[in-house]
């Protein structure tokens, strides 16, 4: 997961402040400050970390704080609160409109996957029911226009360039109009990169900027790059109007936290994160559901959001029903696993981090390969042992035909029993009572989700506590 060990930090910081007796200044002090060290050694600027503390203990006035309260509870919340505050720039980013034509154009330093991020971009949409198209228009690296050519090709998307033609200009004003008699309603703009910050770019950048009139300028920055991401999107921003940002190559660097946080800083939206090279490894940036995964809070919404493009949309409502009464059969897992497996091994990872033990546990290749293992178990079942909901229906006799009937030893056949009742009771605290809308499927029940799962703290009183707690730290 991305900043996997930042996130780890922070939750084992927050696990010891759990298990103290007595939560008093002593404790959140030594909660705080390994959580400050967490975060400076992910890059982020010493000035925010400092802020956060201080803000923190504001909102967590222990001497102030009247019996009965959680402390544990409200200073979680804090926490949570402040990470959004400093990854949050505070404005949304432009959303292009189906139907409605859409100019983007991507900006960045040579080097910081901005041409792949292009493809990434339209794929994403595309998938999404948009008709996008590229122009490469960057004139200056060798091989820009193949790479863009190939990217595009692989990915069924329309694609305009030349060979020839060495003005950006008048390439990005014949990419755009073609495209736009072609009725694509995303068109989107690859311009040069150069090694370092020279006028000669920034100079490039405005030209086809003001030849085709983008309704929003995306900046491409690499996430390596840590808390020099805030002078490079300062720099971007006063020479275009740049209107967000995508962070690329935040799977292999712990310095991403401090270029997320850089960004932020600039008041410049962050839309996407890219998580790796291939072309489904491109994340939605939303504040909340990242660092409640960051923290291993999980994400149901961010689940269904992922998982709606790979179940049939003519069986959603049926699954969505059954999940929403808890009636969570072998078949369901079975049905959830190939889903899963269809998306690709790197959803394995990403559902680790949307819902903790949703997924049997271990290693990304460990757990691919159980799941499959489980998948070939359940080929050996009988109908009614995969539609049955009844625990007590699997007696030894059962277990024992199953595991030679796929060659596995029993002991398998009762791991994968224990992992699917661990499922049953995550999916179950999760979705059990949840609302299921007439219409949207699964993307109108990811709104649905998380607002009503506040609703199961207990008693009204208890309840309204919450909601008064989460409304004053602001979640």
């Amino acid at each position: 997961m991305v900043l996997a060990e930042l996130g780890g930090s922070i939750t084992r910081a927050l696990h010891q402040m759990n298990s103290a007796t007595i939560v008093d200044e002593k404790v959140l002090n030594e909660c705080l400050n390994e959580i400050t060290r967490a975060l400076l050694q992910s890059d982020v600027q010493f000035k925010l970390v400092r802020d956060m503390q201080i803000n923190i203990k504001k909102i967590v006035n222990l001497k102030d704080l009247p019996a009965g309260h959680d402390k544990r509870n409200i200073i979680k919340k804090a926490v949570v609160n402040e990470l959004c505050r400093i990854l949050d720039a505070g404005k949304p980013g432009f959303s292009p409109k189906k139907g409605r034509q859409s100019i983007v154009m991507f900006v960045g330093l040579q080097g910081s996957g901005k041409t792949t991020t292009c493809t990434k971009y339209a794929y994403h949409h595309q998938k999404r029911g948009w008709r996008p198209a590229l122009v490469c228009a960057d004139t200056f690296r060798a091989g820009a226009f193949d790479q863009l050519k190939q990217n595009a090709t692989k990915a069924k998307i329309p694609f305009y360039g030349s060979y020839t033609e060495s003005d950006p200009v008048r390439i990005a004003v014949d990419g755009v109009e073609t495209f736009k008699e072609e009725n694509c309603d995303l068109i989107i703009v690859d311009t040069s990169g150069r090694h370092k910050q020279e006028a000669a770019l920034f100079e490039e950048m405005r030209q086809v900027s003001e030849a085709i009139k983008p309704d929003l300028v995306i900046f491409v920055m690499d996430g390596s790059i840590g808390q020099a991401a805030f002078d490079q999107a300062q720099a971007f921003k006063q020479s275009v109007a740049v209107g967000a940002v995508i962070i690329t190559k935040m799977d292999g660097h712990a310095k991403g936290g401090g270029a997320l946080s850089a960004v932020a800083a600039t008041k410049s939206p962050i839309i996407f994160i890219g998580i790796g090279e291939h072309m489904h490894e491109f994340e939605v940036f939303d504040v909340k559901p990242f660092v409640n995964r960051l923290l291993g809070m999980g994400d149901v919404s961010g689940l269904m959001n992922e998982i709606q493009e790979a179940i049939p949309k003519e069986k959603q409502p049926e699954l969505l029903q059954k999940l929403s009464e808890g009636n969570i059969t072998l078949r369901i897992m079975f049905e959830h696993f190939q889903y899963i497996l269809n998306m690709g091994p790197q959803m394995i990872s990403k559902i680790h981090g949307y819902i903790p033990g949703l997924m049997p546990q271990g290693h990304d290749k460990e757990t691919q390969a159980k799941v499959k293992r489980y998948m070939t178990m359940m080929d050996s079942m009988t109908d009614e042992e995969l539609d049955s909901t009844n625990p007590r229906l699997m007696d030894e006799s059962r277990i024992r035909r199953i595991a030679r009937g796929c060659g596995r030893p029993i002991r398998d056949v009762m791991e994968m029993m224990k992992d699917y009742k661990q499922m049953v009771k995550m999916w179950s605290s999760n979705m059990k009572g949840v609302k299921i809308p007439n219409k949207g499927g699964m993307s109108a029940l990811s709104r649905n989700i998380n607002t009503q799962q506040i609703g199961k703290f207990g008693t009204p009183q208890l309840e309204m506590k919450m909601k008064n707690l989460m409304k004053q730290l602001g979640l």
